[in-house]
């Protein structure tokens, strides 16, 4: 027979997990636009494919190296980014 909870019992009740410990806030973006949590994707060119997956790509202000791993991406493909990932490539 199980035992009656009883308050103040840092234990939890047999067969339960304990709650999971209480996360303090996410720290809030200071960009305009937050890497996390935008639903902002950019268009860039693909320059350049590289191994495991990557890419170089122009974003118009420079290059950058992103994943293509979620899509089939060629040399001159146009393609949407989001936080470094390719998420489609843009029909041309």
């Amino acid at each position: 027979m199980r035992e009656p909870e009883r308050r103040g019992d840092a234990r939890p009740p047999e067969g339960r997990r304990p709650a999971a410990p209480v996360r303090p806030a996410a720290s809030k973006c200071l960009e305009d636009v937050c890497v996390t949590c935008s639903d902002t994707a950019v268009e860039v060119l693909v320059v350049e494919l590289l191994d495991d997956g990557l890419a170089l790509v122009d974003t118009g202000a420079g290059t950058e190296e992103v994943s293509v791993a979620l899509v089939s991406a060629l040399v001159g493909d146009v393609i949407l980014v989001h936080a470094k990932e390719a998420i489609a490539v843009v029909p041309r």
